[in-house]
Formats: structure tokens, C-alpha cells, sequence
């Protein structure tokens, strides 16, 4: 179950966090995968890795906010099956406190970014016969967050744009979901505390986990394995749908 074997799939930001997860576990499972990521260093790391396991993978440097770029990675890959749209960035801030050149490229990468994708995607996957989307959404999108409106803004779109697109396209054989994670234990959230609270990391590390109700944060290895199943042939029956995967977040916090 779950194989992902003559499948080509696309993982953005796949050279780190969620994204590299994704990319190990898909190439884990036989996909041959096309890491997409700014930092080229990553994205050759994650190459590597999958590599000396076993499996198939390539890199490629790729700003997703440039719309000629990202169609000219697309094209030089050929046919996809699968896109996981996980490259991103948060911004901490209010409405007040957040400079119009912080909210453009947080809208620049996480939402032109995944349009930009989708846009180049979607004619390779009509022209092989089909697809599917996963895009990267977050409770932000539905749940009201201290100091995150310019994420927050984005991420709803994310959300937005998933109906849409799947919408559109199910005559097209191209399916497009989103998942909706919280907090997830990253080398982001590591270089957040940092920068932030130097000398209170752990302290913090702690406050932030205990916000989801289940005690912790995810690991992104299990945010891969719920992508894994959204972007495999088990799955062909969903489409136009978010999954939360929040310990708990949503429902439960009161």
C-alpha cells in the first residue's frame, strides 16, 4: 500500500523541515523525486540522502515567488504526477506592526509561490493524464492566531486556492487537497527561539508545545506520512479537501 513506484513528484522546499520529510518519504516509497528549494545547498543535501538509500532524486535552485523560473523548472522535468507545495515562511506581527514589505513577500512566496506552481503544473499533468496537488495550508487559516495576520492572510488563501483549483480540474483527473498542520518541530522553530528568546529557548520550546492539547509538537516525519497517503492511489476518492493535523488545536482548545 501507499507506493509511490513510477511516480514523479515535485516536493518545494523540499531541502528542509516538512519538505525534506516529504521528499524521504515519497523517495522511500519509490517515487523519484525533484527536490525544489532557494538554498542550494539543502536541496543537494536532501539529494544526497535519498541517493545513499537507494533511491532517485534530483535538485533544482528555484525562487517559486519568479513565474518564469518556476515554469522553466516544470518544463525541464517533464511529466509529474505528484506536487507537494511546502516552501514558505512565516512573519510574526499584527496588522499595525506589519510593514507592507513584510506582507508582500509573505503573499510573494506563500501564495504567488504556489500559484506560480500550480500554474505550470497543471498543463504537464493534463498532458500525462491527471495529478495530484497537496498544498501547504495551517490552522492559522482557521483559527484566529496572536500576531500572525500576514500569514494567517496567506495560508487562507492557500486554502482558497485548493477549492479552486480542484474545483476546475476534476474532469481533468487532477486532484488537489491541503493539509493544515500546527505547530511543527523544525529547524525553523529552533532558529525562532533563538533569535527571540536567547537563553529562554526551552522554556519557550515547552509554551509553544503545550499549545496543541495533545502536549507537543509534530514531528514533520508525520506530517509526510499524512501527505504520503493524500498524494497516493489509496486516496483517489479525495479531492477539494483540508486535513488538519494539529494535535488536537482546532477542536479542542477552548
Amino acid at each position: 500500500m501507499f507506493t509511490l513506484e513510477k511516480k514523479v513528484a515535485v516536493i518545494t522546499g523540499g531541502g528542509s523541515g516538512i519538505g525534506k520529510a516529504v521528499a524521504l518519504v515519497f523517495a522511500q516509497q519509490g517515487a523519484t523525486v525533484q527536490v525544489i528549494d532557494l538554498n542550494t545547498e539543502q536541496a543537494n543535501q536532501t539529494v544526497l540522502e535519498i541517493r545513499q538509500a537507494g533511491g532517485e532524486a534530483s535538485g533544482f535552485t528555484c525562487d517559486v515567488s519568479r513565474q518564469t523560473a518556476v515554469t522553466e523548472t516544470l518544463q525541464q522535468i517533464g511529466k509529474i504526477d505528484i506536487l507537494v507545495n511546502s516552501a514558505g515562511i512565516s512573519h510574526i506581527g499584527t496588522v499595525e506592526t506589519t510593514l507592507e514589505e513584510d506582507f508582500e513577500k509573505v503573499f510573494r512566496i506563500n501564495v504567488k509561490g504556489i500559484y506560480n506552481c500550480m500554474y505550470a503544473v497543471i498543463p504537464l499533468m493534463k498532458q500525462h493524464g491527471g495529478g495530484v496537488i497537496l498544498n501547504m495550508s495551517s490552522v492559522a487559516a482557521w483559527v484566529g492566531i496572536p500576531d500572525r495576520f500576514a500569514y494567517s492572510m496567506s495560508k487562507g488563501a492557500v486554502a482558497a486556492m485548493t477549492l479552486s483549483v480542484a474545483r476546475d480540474y476534476i474532469k481533468e483527473s487532477i486532484r488537489c487537497n491541503s493539509i493544515s498542520p500546527a505547530r511543527v518541530h523544525t529547524p525553523f522553530v529552533d532558529g525562532f527561539l533563538e533569535k527571540n528568546y536567547p537563553g529562554r529557548e526551552a522554556e519557550m520550546f515547552q509554551k509553544l508545545s503545550q499549545t496543541q492539547p495533545i502536549g507537543r509538537m509534530a514531528n514533520p516525519d508525520e506530517i509526510a506520512k499524512l501527505i504520503l497517503y493524500l498524494c497516493s492511489d489509496e486516496a483517489a476518492f479525495i479531492t477539494g479537501s483540508d486535513y488538519p493535523i494539529d494535535g488536537g488545536f482546532i477542536k479542542l482548545n477552548n
